[in-house]
């Protein structure tokens, strides 16, 4: 059974792992990310390689990578988090881990796992939103990953949805993970907590009355207790979450919308919200199949599972 090594490059830690065709993680090692320059990065790559390639004979190596990627599967153009710009990796790692590497967007590649192995199996149009602390995405159709001709299709996140609203990181104003992410939901739980902190009471009990050490963990909690204020602030969230997503459907049609990263642990709690406003939203909604919104099932290993499948896809 041909094995493969999945490598996810987060901000603080490297996760590898060596997966087999069905998605079967055999092993997994993590290491902190040595993050100080590019090729401190490159060597954390090509130690968590090394380890498991000592242990199993394995065919090729999928690096999944935060930022932009090229369409060619070669380059990390640019990653917002690490200090890594125009950085070829299939080069600088393949020799030196004696294997076929093959570079991927991160979110690209735990979209592509949760198609073959979690919540879009059985389906060959499949979207994939991660609500962490940003809003991010992948996107499977007709059974292709779809990377676009420069390689960063699925940037949902810095698509505008509110004309000159909120400020983003990356310049612009109104984008949807300002009102659909972990930040969206921790802001809007801060503000609640000052301006009716007796709302926000079960919230402020949590973190002994520091508004600031609320986070979005705490919310799911309170709201998973009964807390009504911590509810809607997740359904408000689920709100923007699917109107955004009724928009996906109109320009991709994709079967099943599946929703992954830290929020959506939230479970029925975010989903509901989002799959109401989706119906409410749709154009023609009357008239026309409706996806279904469904929470990912692979978790925090999706990316290095996606990475590891994709290295065997040419």
């Amino acid at each position: 059974m041909e094995l493969t090594i999945g490598v996810d490059v987060g901000g603080t830690k490297i996760a590898a792992g060596v997966v087999d065709v069905t998605g079967r993680i055999v092993q997994k090692v993590r290491i902190s990310t040595p993050a100080a320059t590019a090729e401190s990065v490159e060597d954390g790559i090509v130690e968590a390689v090394l380890q498991l390639k000592a242990g199993h004979e394995v065919a090729a190596v999928g690096v999944a990578a935060p930022g932009f990627v090229d369409a060619q599967r070669t380059t990390v153009r640019f990653t917002p988090n690490l200090p890594m710009t125009d950085r070829p990796l299939r080069a600088t790692i393949g020799p030196r881990v004696g294997l076929p590497v093959v570079v991927e967007n991160d979110a690209s590649a735990a979209a592509w796992g949760e198609y073959r192995f979690g919540g879009g199996r059985g389906v060959t149009d499949v979207v994939l939103l991660t609500v962490g602390t940003g809003l991010g995405g992948g996107i499977v159709l007709d059974g292709r990953l779809l990377r676009g001709a420069y390689g960063i299709a699925g940037e949902f996140g810095h698509v505008r949805i509110v004309p000159g609203g909120l400020l983003c990181g990356c310049g612009n104003r109104g984008c949807w993970e300002q009102y659909t992410s972990g930040r969206a939901l921790i802001r809007q739980a801060h503000a609640l907590a000052r301006s009716q902190p007796e709302r926000a009471m079960r919230l402020l009990e949590l973190v002994g009355g520091a508004v600031d050490a609320i986070n979005g963990p705490m919310i799911t909690k309170a709201a998973q207790e009964g807390d009504p204020a911590s509810a809607e602030l997740l359904a408000e969230l689920g709100r923007w979450l699917g109107e955004g997503i009724a928009d996906i459907a109109d320009v991709l049609d994709p079967a099943v919308v599946v929703i992954g990263g830290g929020v959506s642990e939230a479970g029925d709690l975010l989903l509901e919200p989002a799959r109401k406003a989706f119906a409410a939203s749709l154009s023609a909604a009357p008239h026309r199949p409706h996806l279904v919104i469904r929470a990912a099932e692979l978790g925090n290993d999706a990316g290095l599972i996606g990475a590891a499948d994709l290295a065997r896809v040419p």
